[in-house]
């Protein structure tokens, strides 16, 4: 159901599936989808009370079965950039995979590990996605951000991001993140195009496309043990385990697939369960890297709140 909100598009009752790359059945009580970062201020401006949670192409996030309470706001149309010589400016829902051909096309260097990774500029800052030993944050020289709590924007150097694996300071301060500057090296094509398709194929042997949905790696890799997480995983056994419609993927076992109706329900299961042998067999405490968002069942709550320990 459309709804109106001055002109910014909403919509009730929305349902998620298309808006996570697990494929969950969930149901937003609104969805809002702004044109600009003026817009995406807007709403938090007039949602004071129920803060919105931002989204960008869903990866790493786990939606609720049970539906979603607060506003959820989208942010695929906030995709505007700008390029100056080896600096990229773009905004937040640019998706990482564009913005990679961008930089080919610019003939800069630095953004071929972000091909093939399902992420917006948004969301893989947030976590510092990375792949082939690098970062997000590497290229990185500034963002601009809206700060809820102060109701104002702020452009923030990259140094006071506190950027480590999988982990900026977006996760615990009251920032959403505009848009973020870059600065890449100038390269020849050829040798752009080369790496980009090596990263291409190295993803398509190690990682599963889309096709068979799921949300990327389910867990970061330890840093006090010499194993990664989805060999851990492996030596408990679990390769191909399932519960309901989950199944951990049979060629990387740090990935968990939708085999048609998962739940949420099913999901933390699943997690739960791997992260209980892990621990059991090794004692190693897996920290997963997914997101939560909406309701949740009293069995859900109890495990989440293990995991997030």
């Amino acid at each position: 159901m459309i709804c109106s909100q001055n002109e910014i598009k909403c919509y009730k009752d929305f349902q998620l599936t298309n808006y996570n790359t697990l494929k969950i059945k969930s149901r937003a009580k609104i969805l809002y989808i702004p044109d600009n970062y003026g817009e995406l201020i807007t709403l938090f401006r007039r949602n004071k009370e129920t803060l919105p949670r931002v989204i960008g192409n869903g990866s790493n996030i786990l939606f609720s079965s049970l539906g979603v309470e607060n506003p959820i706001i989208n942010t695929g149309l906030m995709k505007s950039y700008t390029v100056a010589g080896n600096i990229i400016e773009v905004e937040a829902g640019m998706k990482v995979q564009a913005l990679s051909k961008l930089a080919y096309e610019k003939k800069l260097s630095g953004f071929e590990f972000l091909i093939g990774i399902p992420a917006t500029v948004g969301g893989a800052l947030y976590m510092n996605a990375g792949a082939h030993n690098q970062t997000m944050s590497d290229c990185l020289s500034s963002v601009k951000v809206y700060d809820c709590e102060n109701n104002k924007i702020l452009t923030l150097k990259k140094e006071e991001l506190e950027f480590s694996y999988r982990y900026s300071s977006f996760k615990e301060k009251p920032y959403i993140i505009l848009s973020a500057k870059f600065e890449l090296k100038k390269e020849i094509q050829e040798v752009i195009k080369a790496r980009m398709d090596e990263n291409l194929i190295f993803r398509k042997n190690r990682q599963p496309d889309l096709t068979m949905p799921n949300a990327g790696s389910v867990f970061k890799n330890p840093t006090n043990c010499e194993l990664s997480a989805g060999a851990l995983i492996d030596k408990c056994g679990l390769r191909g385990f399932r519960i309901g419609d989950c199944e951990v993927w049979q060629n990387h076992c740090n990935f968990i697939i939708n085999k048609g109706n998962a739940t949420s329900m099913d999901y933390t299961s699943i997690v739960f369960e791997i992260y209980s042998k892990v621990k059991q067999k090794f004692n190693v405490k897996l920290e997963p890297e997914i997101i939560y968002i909406g309701k949740m069942t009293r069995d859900e709550r109890e495990k989440w709140k293990i995991l997030k320990k």
